[in-house]
């Protein structure tokens, strides 16, 4: 399969053209109930979900078509175990002092809890059978997982971010992989943070001085270098 680059700021992606279902993986930080969905986590703070939940539809469009085309999808979800030894206490303390304690009893069961509705991936991007699921007690995808182990085993170079949110989980995986060589493209419309400031402030300083961090483009632009 011969792929166009993708029109994107500041430069076409990837920088070199070569992208294909083989070297390339779609990565969804964090699309879940506590992150997204009335009763969840942000909810209980008091956050703007509707923000988060933008992201759906857009990301969804490019899951499909990725999907259909054979490209790798991997997933991530943030939470702690049931018995809460993974979670910093300043975490804790930070959690509870903003009104949404992790670990504590909520709507959607206990907050930012493995196996809770709330820590759960949505519906509409649920992880199909044989699609990677990592699960993280952090915000960036590589510490404390196998995240990095699938990538290598892959051998994928090239990583596609969507999800939520911009400014928290998605910036500091993305960064992470751009430290470690990956070339790495940003969904603008596919990503989304709790404050519409935060969000254009990630795009502007991953595109900055000629992509610091990657590039960034926008659903349709990466569905149109799809064909």
């Amino acid at each position: 399969m011969t792929l166009s680059r993708v029109s994107a700021d500041p430069y076409a992606w990837p920088f070199d053209g070569a992208w294909s279902p083989a070297d390339t993986a779609l990565v969804i930080i964090d699309m879940q109930t506590d992150f997204l969905r009335a009763g969840g986590y942000c909810d209980q703070m008091g956050l703007d979900i509707a923000l988060t939940s933008s992201a759906i539809a857009p990301t969804r469009a490019v899951l499909a078509r990725m999907r259909a085309l054979g490209f790798t999808v991997i997933h991530t979800r943030e939470g702690h175990r049931r018995d809460l030894t993974d979670l910093n206490d300043n975490k804790r303390w930070r959690s509870a002092r903003i009104g949404a304690e992790i670990g504590s009893p909520g709507p959607c069961g206990r907050v930012l809890t493995r196996d809770e509705p709330g820590w759960d991936i949505v519906q509409e991007l649920y992880p199909a059978p044989g699609e990677p699921v990592i699960d993280k007690p952090g915000k960036g995808s590589f510490h404390a997982t196998d995240f990095e182990q699938i990538l290598l085993q892959r051998r994928l170079r090239n990583l596609v971010f969507a999800g939520v949110t911009s400014d928290c989980c998605v910036h500091t995986t993305m960064t992470n992989a751009n430290d470690k060589g990956y070339e790495c493209l940003l969904l603008a419309d596919g990503s989304a943070a709790l404050e519409r400031r935060n969000h254009d402030m990630i795009v502007a300083i991953t595109a900055k001085r000629g992509g610091q961090f990657g590039a960034v483009a926008s659903s349709p632009a990466l569905l149109a270098a799809l064909g």
